[in-house]
Order: structure tokens, then sequence, then C-alpha cells
């Protein structure tokens, strides 16, 4: 058995915990939004063919803030063919994902779901194929009250759609996607894409003043252009923008576990060194206002090594009308991965104020559905649901005294991931922890300087099931085998808890604290 003692003291703490740090994307790409939250004639669709079955599930996960419509998508997208009345609006081909898009669900539709399902909207406007003049429109049709062209246009198409003729509201905007990427339509220099996007900030902000613009970063942390793509583009930007977005997704490649399991060191690297970049170009241009960051993408991904009917390259055979794309059935080991993942986004609130895992419904999704069948939860659901849920208050800044596990890909690493919130108000600290070994339970304590443990209002984990593997996944006719249970061998002495985490577990414990 390994050991871990943890230390936090309520003196020691890293920022409050942003309320946009458990965001998810919704991107018109393979059943995402089609037969995901929006299937007109399926048994338990609304009057506006929003499936509430996939709604409560949506609510169960508790996103605070969802992207749309894109994503690589958005790159070569008209948002007015989304307007309007639905039998009027032009069937596209979408380049991005080699589909054919119908446009029966436009950006009306997204803000009437957004709204029932109670998220924040994090709309991306294309600077692939467009610019300027479609981007200071489009915030005009959103957010303009009425009595000018776009807003009376808005307040047409809602009567004529029967959905919102209001404004939209809209306070949090991408300015376009992945353009340092040659797979982008419209790619660009970052010094193109700089200037364009300073332009289209500046026009932007002349309509609603108001709204808080995110830059494209690097794709991920393995672009040729990494660093000096986020010095060149803020160097162009810094005054005009709120924030710079981050991309990253994991796999576990040629059955290497445990590097897999490490890979938040690697999300911990790629947040530090962006934030070295930001605080240069800060420095440099002696700016007085701090842009933070938006990891608007990040998730695992199986991006190589299968040839299922669903990858990319398979369904760029055809042009198909939202076909199965990418969807990832998630694991015992993806949900321990994606809550490391989360510890490290929260471990970097201080930052990140903003992250949106991609994405939402069957695409590398934490929501599954069928087409006229069932919605359930996959693995990866449990952690982000929980942790969107629980924490609140301050990240405490953790001290962790761990025992390592080895990896190929990083070295040796802790074999304890954790991270902890507490929130005074309510008088609840919450650990947030898991296991990587992929053999040895895991004697895990924490040691509470200035705060008093009394009580444990919950404890659960999340393990390999009975009779299951560390592959076992939900799937349709499994949909419960992997989930949270109580975790049992947990306590408290002389105000120290105490717990044993199963080898390969996510684990998450709630306690009563009160000032010491």
């Amino acid at each position: 058995m390994t050991t871990a003692h943890l230390t936090v003291d309520r003196a020691f703490t890293v920022a409050e915990v942003p309320h946009r740090l458990f965001g998810s994307f919704v991107e018109h790409m393979g059943r995402c939004v089609y037969t995901g939250i929006h299937e007109p004639g399926h048994p338990q669709a609304d009057s506006r063919g929003f499936r509430q079955d996939v709604m409560q599930l949506v609510r169960e996960l508790g996103p605070t803030v969802v992207r749309y419509p894109g994503g690589n998508f958005v790159s070569g997208y008209r948002w007015e063919d989304g307007v309007g009345p639905v039998e009027d609006r032009p069937v596209r081909i979408d380049g991005a994902w080699h589909t054919v898009e119908t446009n029966a669900f436009g950006l009306h539709e997204f803000v009437d779901w957004a709204r029932e399902a109670d998220v924040e909207i994090m709309e991306a406007i294309n600077l692939g194929t467009r610019g300027v003049e479609e981007a200071r429109a489009l915030v005009e049709y959103a957010n303009h009250p009425q009595g000018t062209y776009w807003s009376d246009l808005r307040r047409k198409n809602g009567a004529a759609t029967g959905t919102t003729q209001d404004p939209f509201d809209i306070k949090l905007w991408c300015l376009g996607n992945e353009l340092d990427g040659p797979w982008q339509i419209g790619h660009k220099t970052a010094d193109e894409y700089g200037r364009l996007a300073q332009e289209s900030a500046k026009a932007m902000k002349l309509v609603d003043p108001d709204i808080e613009l995110v830059a494209v970063g690097s794709s991920n942390r393995q672009m040729p252009t990494f660093g000096s793509w986020e010095h060149t583009v803020l160097s162009h930007t810094y005054e005009e923008v709120d924030y710079i977005s981050m991309h990253a997704y994991y796999q576990e490649h040629d059955g290497d576990a445990a590097s897999f399991l490490a890979e938040a060191v690697d999300m911990d690297a790629f947040i530090d060194g962006v934030v070295a970049t930001i605080d240069a170009v800060k420095a440099a241009g002696k700016h007085s206002k701090q842009v933070d960051i938006s990891f608007d993408e990040w998730n695992v991904w199986y991006q190589t090594g299968l040839d299922t009917e669903d990858q990319p390259h398979q369904v760029a055979k055809g042009w198909q009308k939202h076909p199965r794309l990418i969807e990832d059935a998630y694991n015992v080991t993806d949900a321990v991965v994606v809550g490391t993942l989360l510890h490290s986004l929260l471990r970097h609130g201080d930052r990140v104020k903003i992250a949106n895992q991609a994405q939402l419904v069957n695409v590398i999704a934490p929501i599954r559905s069928e087409e006229d069948g069932p919605a359930w939860r996959q693995s990866i659901f449990w952690p982000f649901a929980r942790i969107a849920a629980k924490a609140r208050g301050q990240i405490m800044r953790l001290a962790v005294d761990s025992e390592q596990v080895p990896t190929q890909k990083f070295g040796d690493v802790d074999a304890v991931d954790a991270t902890v919130t507490w929130d005074e108000d309510a008088g609840k600290l919450v650990l947030f922890v898991a296991n990587r070994g992929l053999e040895e339970a895991a004697d895990v304590d924490l040691n509470l300087n200035g705060l008093q443990a009394t009580a444990i209002s919950s404890a659960e984990v999340l393990a390999v099931p009975e009779g299951g593997d560390r592959l076992t996944a939900n799937l349709v006719d499994s949909q419960d085998a992997v989930g949270l249970k109580p975790l049992t061998d947990v306590g408290l002495q002389d105000g120290r808890l105490h717990m044993t985490l199963p080898a390969m577990s996510w684990g998450v414990v709630e306690l009563d604290v009160a000032a010491a």
C-alpha cells in the first residue's frame, strides 16, 4: 500500500473557485446537436425538439457555461444560415467534419436551450473565412435591444420561429477557433490572426462594451508555434481581450496506463507555460490589466489507434447528416484521468477562469444518447458532476507528501493527486483525490491547520467495479456499470481525516469544518 500525507492551512489559498471553470461545449459535429440535445419526434422531446432526458442529465452534470457552435465547425460557418424560418434555412456542406449541416438548429434555438439548461452562453465567431463586419453584426444581432437592422431582424426571426425575441445578452465571445492549426479552415499566421482578432475585438466592443473576449491560443502544447503564437497574438490584442485560450486532449498510448494516469502533470506544465507568456507580454507592454486563461477545450479523446465507423477518416468517405463521430466509450481509467485534469484546473484557478470540457453529448462526451432511444451517463460524467456541484468558496493551497509511481513519459510522479476547496460560509471543506496506482491501494491522511473537522458529510469513490476491470465502461446495455459508490474506509481521528483509496480510483470527501 502506498501512502500520502496532505496538509491544508486556512491562511493559504489560491483563489476563489471560478464559476465558469465547469463549462462544456456544444459543436455542430456528429450527433452532439442533432439526436443529442435536439431530436424532434423523440418520445422525450418537448415541442421545441429539446430532449428532456438529455436535459435532465445536463442539469445533473452541472455545466455553468457552454461554448457554441464550434470548434472547427465555426471557421466555415455563416451564422445567418441558422436564423429565420427553419424551412428557409440553407443546407450547407461542413468542410471541417466532411458532413452536411441542415441548419435546422441555430442561434435562437441554442439560446432557448441554454436558458432552459440554466447555462451561460460562450459564443464563438468565424475568423477563418469571415472577419470584422460579420463579427460586429453578430454582436448587434445578439445583444442590441431594438431599432437597428440586425436587432430588429432578431426580433422578426424570433417571432417567426416561436423563439426568443429579446436580446440574448451574450457576454462571453471567442475570437475564432484553433487558427494556428493547418487543419483549420482559414488557417493564419500569428501576425495575421493577431491583427484580425484585434480589429474584430475593437469593432465588437463598439457595439457592446460590456462583452468579454477570448483570443485563440495554441491548439495543443505540441504545436511547433506554441509559445511564440501566444506571444505574438497577445502583442497585438492584449488591451482588447480578456482571456487567451488553451486546448488539450489526452489518451492512453500502447497500453501505457501509468503515463496516461499522470497526464495532469502535462496540463500543469502547459498552464504554467501560458501564464509565463501572458505575463511576459504584460511586462514588456507595460500593461496594467490582467489577461487570464480560457481552457475552452479539454478532455480524454482517443485520436489515434481506432478504425471504427465514427472516426473522422471513415466519416469523410461520404457526405452524411449528423453521423456518428468520435463517440468514445469512456472507462474507469478515463474517469480517473478526467478527475485529475479537473484537479489541475482547480489548482490553477487564480489564472484559469474558464474551462470547457469537450463536448457535452455523444461527441467525446460525458453524456450519451441514442436516436429514438435512451440517454445515459458515461464514466467521466461522475468526476465532473461532483466537482461542479461541490467545489465552492476558496481553492486551498495543498501540500502533498506522496509516495511516487514510475511512468515512462513523466518519470516518477505522486501516486496521489488531490485538490481541496473550502466554503467558509457553508462550513464545508471538500477533498477531491485520485490514486494513480494501478495495483496498490493508497493510505491517505489530510491534516487541517486552522480548521477543525467535526464530521464527514459524505464520502464517495469511483473505482474498478466488482467483476470488472479498468476498461469497464457504461454502454447502452450496461449504463450503470461504472459510477460513484460509498467510500467506507474513511474516518476522522483527532481532527485528521484518514482514508484508504482503492487502486486506480477517484474520490470525493466532504467535511463539516469550523475555524480552529
